[in-house]
């Protein structure tokens, strides 16, 4: 049985903020395309995030770094996602840099923004997210 993972109207815009559809953007990603730039993989989780797809989270995290679990379905309060801003993407070779900010909120409490600066690498044409850091306040 397939972990609990939310739904989506594949019609409305996707997650990452992309008018063309969930369908036509991360969704061809959740369903095992492959990210053409780390900024396009970046977003594709923020999405995963939104959907509790931790099975995409952990399979697109390299294995350097990634955790045995993230136990999204159990979180509480569960995260509402609100939007994502991507402030920067720069790409050195099979290396890259994503800046974002995500917003969100935990239960009825204030909006918050996540402010993080991702690295990835691209490994056999498949790009990984590896770590990140958050910097001070966001913008």
């Amino acid at each position: 049985m397939r972990p609990y993972v939310q739904a989506i109207d594949t019609l409305t815009p996707c997650p990452c903020g992309n008018d063309a559809g969930y369908a036509r953007c991360c969704g061809l990603l959740h369903e095992g395309g492959v990210a053409a730039t780390a900024e396009q993989l970046m977003r594709s989780r923020y999405s995963a995030y939104v959907l509790k797809r931790e099975d995409y989270l952990l399979a697109t995290w390299h294995d350097s770094t990634r955790p045995a679990h993230l136990k999204l379905a159990t979180q509480q309060p569960s995260p509402t996602w609100l939007g994502l801003t991507v402030k920067r993407h720069e790409t050195t070779g099979d290396h890259a840099v994503v800046e974002f900010v995500a917003r969100l909120r935990y239960g009825g409490g204030k909006a918050q923004r996540m402010h993080e600066i991702s690295r990835f690498v691209r490994e056999d044409g498949r790009w990984f997210y590896v770590d990140g850091e958050f910097p001070g306040k966001a913008d």
